[in-house]
């Protein structure tokens, strides 16, 4: 089984703001500090920039804290306290486009989690505006000692704390937009 949700969400700034707000997300003191204190390490493994094309393409590894497994599952499954995940990034500046792909690379024995992340001009106020939208599919990996009800369980918390996260990454690139919006003031 696999669990799948999309969400949008209009960021009511321009699109280079959002877009170097999202570049911080992770690395704001404040941010680590509360709403993404999950958040452990940030490296950026890769950057490539086309002057010519206006291309950005960079790779992040990112550690954070592994929430707890279902108390069913614990003797069942070898897990991890920490959840690395690699961060596929690719900017089109002339375009106005930004596309963040991540998945997990460790606890895939468990569950598998994709996230695609896309920013572009909101349609109606390009200038002013940004549409954001993330897609997220989390998929449990078959597991012969767990009944399929407990495989949907770990989905499903999963699929939870994954879109609890992914709010507090909202706010945290619309407080970070908000200190860049007074400094462009």
């Amino acid at each position: 089984m696999v669990v799948s949700c999309t969400q949008e969400h209009v960021y009511r700034h321009p699109w280079h703001r959002v877009t170097a707000a999202a570049w911080r997300k992770f690395t704001d003191a404040d941010a680590r500090a509360a709403p993404l204190s999950h958040i452990l390490e940030v490296h950026t493994l890769s950057r490539r920039v086309d002057a010519g094309s206006g291309r950005i393409d960079a790779v992040r590894a990112i550690a954070g804290r592994a929430p707890p497994l279902p108390l069913l599952l614990r003797g069942l499954v070898a897990a991890a306290d920490v959840v690395l995940c690699v961060e596929h990034t690719t900017v089109d500046g002339p375009a106005r486009a930004m596309r963040v792909v991540s998945r997990n690379a460790n606890l895939r024995a468990l569950v598998h989690v994709e996230e695609t992340c896309s920013y572009r001009p909101h349609p109606e106020r390009p200038d002013e505006w940004t549409l954001f939208r993330q897609e997220t599919s989390i998929r449990c990996a078959p597991l012969a000692a767990v009944a399929a009800w407990a495989a949907e369980m770990v989905e499903r918390r999963c699929a939870e704390r994954f879109m609890q996260n992914a709010s507090q990454g909202r706010e945290v690139v619309e407080t970070i937009c908000e200190r860049l919006a007074l400094a462009d003031h």
